[in-house]
């Protein structure tokens, strides 16, 4: 699934071409996504300014005058810009055709995706109750600390809460985790301040140098000039069950968690 650093490559990438454009058309080949696309979606987009191309979590903002189109891109979807008449592909399902000549193109083929409407989209119900941004002034250990206090949730899973924090997804959890020597069952409740103001910080360096490199490339992601991202050739644990730990060489342990896949070392993690 397309993390955080994919969804922020996805709208730098963006961004560019359709902030400050007018949609002069928008083409739904198929609206039978995750959540239906709304049937006025045409009427509520069509002639209208793009203003800017933000993120929240893993969600795409295209924020015009009057509200914003909220786009996921679910397990296996990716925007592209189109600056050519590349007719369509089978899992092609929308185009937003700009004033400029460029076309964005959203496609899924697993169709987990989303774009939905809304008006102001901090009400959205999808978007409301999301914790800070890894990123923001707000996310740091202290936060994390203090809401931990009584909880038995391992601390991989409690990171993973997108009411904890968003965008800390399942590769960058275990890289976060290892890079601040905790292990991944520990519980939330029981890490000490000073260990969740090192694993914030990890969080916010491992999601900062992912960013910068355009993401993790994974089987389905693409960025939206359709090359993959390159993170995964930094990767210190994830994916690489059986080989040495970089810091003291101990075979790393894979576990599942949650059904997710997690790798650990045995002696750094505690």
């Amino acid at each position: 699934m397309p993390e955080l650093p994919e969804v922020e490559t996805t709208r730098r990438g963006i961004a560019p071409h359709c902030e400050g454009q007018t949609i002069d058309q928008i083409k739904v080949r198929n609206g039978s996504l995750r959540w239906p696309v709304p049937e006025n979606i045409a009427e509520q987009m069509e002639g209208r300014i793009i203003r800017t191309v933000d993120r929240r979590a893993k969600y795409l903002f295209l924020n015009l005058d009057h509200g914003t189109a909220i786009i996921h891109l679910g397990m296996s979807g990716s925007l592209r810009i189109i600056t050519d008449s590349a007719p369509a592909q089978k899992h092609d399902h929308i185009d937003l055709v700009l004033n400029s000549g460029v076309t964005l193109r959203f496609n899924d083929p697993r169709r987990f995706g989303c774009w939905l409407w809304a008006a102001p989209a901090a009400a959205h119900p999808l978007i409301a109750s999301l914790g800070p941004e890894p990123l923001s002034p707000e996310f740091n250990g202290r936060m994390l600390f203090q809401l931990s206090r009584s909880k038995n949730t391992p601390v991989k899973a409690f990171i993973m809460d997108s009411h904890v924090v968003v965008g800390v997804g399942n590769i960058y959890a275990n890289e976060a985790l290892f890079k601040a020597g905790i292990h991944p069952r520990r519980k939330a409740g029981r890490i000490s301040l000073d260990r969740y103001q090192r694993l914030a910080e990890a969080i916010r360096e491992i999601l900062s140098a992912a960013i910068l490199m355009g993401g993790t490339t994974l089987r389905d992601f693409v960025n939206s000039d359709g090359k993959p991202g390159y993170f995964a050739q930094s990767l210190l644990v994830y994916g690489r069950t059986g080989e040495p730990c970089p810091e003291c060489e101990t075979p790393l342990k894979e576990i599942r968690m949650s059904g997710r896949s997690t790798v650990y070392c045995t002696r750094c993690q505690r």
